[in-house]
């Protein structure tokens, strides 16, 4: 068994700390409101206090936080940071969906330290995390992937080695943003047939049938329609993607005006109020 160190307490770090520990492995939690740590306590974790002392004697440390800046403040903060204070040999994986440009960063700032470093985010959300099925991009180097593996394999049901360091991120946006945009054109067309007056449930059970419908737009335009709008992936986060699609498109010179037209259908769905909605709330804007 190893000792892994999860940072982040959020919908997916937490269950994937309970998963971890319900395998036998020795795990450390923090989080930045201590509150959350308390049911992983309870269930046989301990808490730390920071970051870098989370990671005191950790042989994995995972971090699984909103964005770019909150994964800087976990393993760089000049006071807290964790990669300071991680032991040698010991792997950082960085879960969170961040922009290719960070990731990168990340892996120089661990090669300086000569710590391991995969960029290993996951597709998935709650429903995947609690059984053990979440997808896993990774990138960086092979031997470390396959050290890594067996930790990564409790959690998801898949592990795919992307590439070098910064792959699993851009896979993982690639990911993101071809969901995101067919959610928001079911969202749009659904919006349409009832404008138009024509029975919705009809039209949505003939597309769904069709070849053109992915099995993701129809279970995103099923929940639309019973208007189900529990956050599992919320509209703002899909929004914060969707720009660090655009940030790193422009990073490199290329072109992507779906990303651009989906990030903008959904900061109008932030901006009405629908930001912490599932991404099926997008769907509110066309009522």
């Amino acid at each position: 068994m190893a000792r892994i160190t999860v940072f982040g307490m959020g919908a997916m770090g937490s269950r994937m700390a309970i998963t971890l520990l319900k395998a036998g492995h020795e795990v450390t939690v923090w989080n930045r409101s201590k509150d959350k740590t308390a049911p992983l306590v309870e269930a046989g974790a301990k808490a730390a206090d920071t970051p870098r002392a989370a990671v005191k004697e950790a042989e994995f440390a995972i971090c699984m936080v909103r964005d770019d800046n909150a994964s800087q403040h976990v393993w760089l903060d000049t006071q807290i940071g964790a990669l300071a204070n991680l032991p040698e040999g010991a792997v950082a994986i960085e879960s969170s969906t961040v922009t290719v440009a960070w990731a990168r960063k990340l892996a120089e700032h661990c090669s300086t330290k000569g710590i391991a470093f995969l960029d290993a985010p996951v597709v998935g959300s709650r429903l995947q995390a609690e059984a053990s099925q979440l997808i896993y991009f990774v990138g960086g180097d092979t031997e470390i992937v396959a050290k890594a593996e067996p930790i990564l394999k409790t959690m998801g049901g898949a592990v795919h080695h992307a590439g070098s360091a910064g792959s699993g991120a851009a896979v993982k946006l690639a990911v993101n943003e071809l969901f995101g945009v067919q959610v928001a054109t079911m969202g749009e067309l659904l919006g349409l047939m009832r404008h138009c007056g024509i029975d919705e449930t009809k039209v949505i059970e003939l597309v769904s049938s069709t070849p053109v419908c992915s099995p993701a737009a129809k279970a995103a335009v099923s929940a639309m329609q019973a208007r189900n709008f529990a956050p599992m992936f919320p509209v703002e986060l899909v929004e914060k993607d969707f720009s660090y699609v655009i940030e790193v498109a422009k990073e490199h010179g290329a072109q992507v005006p779906m990303a651009e037209a989906a990030r903008r259908v959904f900061a109008e769905a932030i901006s009405l109020g629908y930001g912490s909605d599932n991404i099926t709330g997008v769907s509110q804007i066309y009522l």
